[in-house]
């Protein structure tokens, strides 16, 4: 698990980065999702009809290799509380049977929300074992705050304004 995951809010920066293992998006996985989601386009699961398309063959669906991705991020459930936003995720190749997906990323921002919690996005780029971009996400995720950090900064907030 990337280091960046076990940090605590108030000890991560703008730009620290990370860098996932990769997974491989096989037949299986596509028939698993069709199944789960009800959507079986012909591009995904008719080998005759994809071969005919664009593409030449079959390729995984967008919100499988959307939903792969966010779940090859080590988010520590110690410290990320819950996935609040999924936002500007535009695909830009598809990703075929047998291509090994990783994510690279990095937080462009964080703010504070309560004592408890602050407001983390990840920009994540997953790429393939070409290391092609097939796609940008960006997640929200709220990140627990250490309380004594929280009460640190609150404190000495609070010790600066008193003495100005």
């Amino acid at each position: 698990m990337s280091e960046l995951f076990q940090r605590g809010f108030d000890a991560l920066s703008v730009g620290d980065a990370f860098e996932t293992r990769g997974r491989t998006i096989g037949e299986g996985d596509v028939s698993l999702f069709a199944g789960l989601t009800g959507d079986h386009h012909p591009l995904h699961t008719d080998a005759v009809f994809a071969a005919a398309h664009q593409f030449g063959e079959r390729v995984a669906h967008g919100m499988l290799v959307l939903s792969a991705a966010v779940g090859l991020v080590p988010f520590d459930p110690d410290h990320i509380l819950a996935l609040r936003r999924v936002r500007d995720v535009t695909f830009k190749q598809p990703v075929r049977f047998g291509d090994t997906i990783r994510c690279e990323g990095a937080i462009s921002e964080a703010s504070a929300l309560t004592d408890e919690a602050g407001l983390v996005t990840c920009d994540i780029r997953v790429r393939n074992q070409d290391n092609k971009l097939v796609c940008r996400i960006a997640v929200d995720v709220l990140w627990r705050r250490d309380a004594a950090d929280a009460g640190e900064i609150a404190q000495t907030s609070d010790e600066a304004t008193t003495n100005s």
